[in-house]
């Protein structure tokens, strides 16, 4: 698993840890990492977020590293979730995975299929880097 510590918006932390205070489901492994990576993250408020870090809303595209194979996700909030659509809940476990991550970084976690290697390629849109600050 990881061991970087990740960046995560202030306002997203507040709502990340909403989200789980209302999900206490002792069985939900994903929740506990989150949770995990949350206890050990820095936070930024929105503005000085830099503009190569995942947040939430940041649509994404990462690599695979064992088969090569891209991907493009948003990471979003469970309610908004839709695989065909693109966009991927910060639940999931990639979308875990992913966040508070950077350009370049290689993340490497623990999914249904066994413990998989990204690399995060590139970011295609990030909320506050465009001064979206309350999404």
């Amino acid at each position: 698993m990881n061991t970087k510590k990740i960046i995560v918006n202030s306002r997203d932390y507040a709502k990340l840890r909403q989200l789980i205070s209302l999900n206490p489901s002792p069985e939900n492994h994903y929740l506990k990492k989150l949770e995990e990576e949350l206890s050990n993250a820095m936070l930024l408020e929105p503005e000085q977020i830099p503009p190569d870090v995942i947040t939430m809303n940041t649509k994404v595209c990462f690599r695979e590293m064992d088969e090569s194979e891209e991907f493009v996700y948003t990471i979003v909030y469970p309610e908004d979730a839709d695989i065909e659509q693109g966009k991927l809940s910060v639940l999931a476990p990639i979308g875990t995975a992913l966040l508070g991550y950077r350009t370049g970084d290689m993340v490497s976690w623990k999914v249904p299929a066994g413990l998989k290697t990204f690399q995060v390629e590139k970011i295609l849109y990030q909320p506050e880097a465009e001064g979206n600050y309350l999404l």
